[in-house]
């Protein structure tokens, strides 16, 4: 599916302009949102209305993040490890005592380690699979049984185009991003009679600092903010159907 084309230089505005704060009464968490997608991602969910609570693992780098988004909204910054059990439990307690119960759930946090299959380690393989798909479990089994109380919610998995497509040398990253669509669909399948909406979106190369596979052209790359458009677009659908996947490519080859 491709989302109507954005002017990233003017992205905050695109949706809220259009229909006012939409997201107004919503709270919203993002991980691995100190840099790259997810700090574009919170920032326009902020623009929309969302009060947001962001984390990543880097204290000080999240304390700078938060300081530039507060000047356009509520946030919240939480470091915090989302691998780890009880660091979820803590990031998800500290969100919900400070703005109210968890309607939006961006899970973005996300690493890539490239290279042949024999080159790379059995710490290479865990740090992949746990941030890129166990993450996704883990804060995600945090905030569903609040939103099956309420009958509703949002929740957007960031995957990736490798999440369907092979390439060498990705062997780990394209493992953990399939996993992590099995996971979407099979949640999506779940929840959706609860009034929970569970989607992914799969960009393709995205100009970030993202370590990827090879060095990216910004002229044949996606922004940051086209992915976030892609999130609000899910976000502000008709209530009574849901996109389960977006994949979103850069219009230059």
């Amino acid at each position: 599916m491709r989302a109507n084309p954005v002017n990233t230089s003017d992205t905050n505005t695109s949706f809220s302009s259009q229909a006012g704060l939409p997201l107004r009464d919503s709270v919203a968490l993002v991980t691995g949102a100190s840099r790259g997608i997810g700090l574009a991602i919170a920032r326009q969910l902020i623009v929309l209305g969302a009060k947001v609570a962001i984390c990543g693992r880097d204290p000080a780098r999240l304390k700078e993040t938060a300081a530039e988004l507060s000047h356009s909204g509520e946030v919240l910054a939480h470091a915090a490890d989302v691998t780890r059990a009880s660091e979820v439990e803590q990031l998800v307690r500290a969100a919900e005592s400070r703005f109210g119960p968890i309607s939006i759930l961006v899970n973005n946090a996300g690493i890539g380690l490239f290279g042949p299959v024999q080159e790379r380690s059995e710490e290479d393989w865990n740090r992949v699979l746990d941030t890129n798909l166990k993450s996704v479990f883990l804060v995600s089994r945090a905030v569903i049984p609040g939103m099956m109380r309420r009958g509703s919610g949002d929740i957007i998995n960031i995957s990736s185009l490798a999440g369907r497509n092979a390439f060498a040398g990705g062997a780990l990253y394209c493992a953990s991003k399939w996993g992590l669509q099995g996971l979407t669909a099979c949640m999506a399948e779940d929840l959706r009679g609860h009034g929970i909406r569970v989607a992914s979106v799969l960009p393709g190369s995205v100009a970030t600092s993202f370590s990827g596979s090879k060095p990216k052209d910004p002229a044949k790359a996606l922004a940051p903010e086209d992915v976030a458009h892609a999130v609000a677009m899910l976000l502000t659908q008709r209530p009574r159907s849901f996109i389960s996947e977006v994949q979103l490519r850069p219009l230059q080859k």
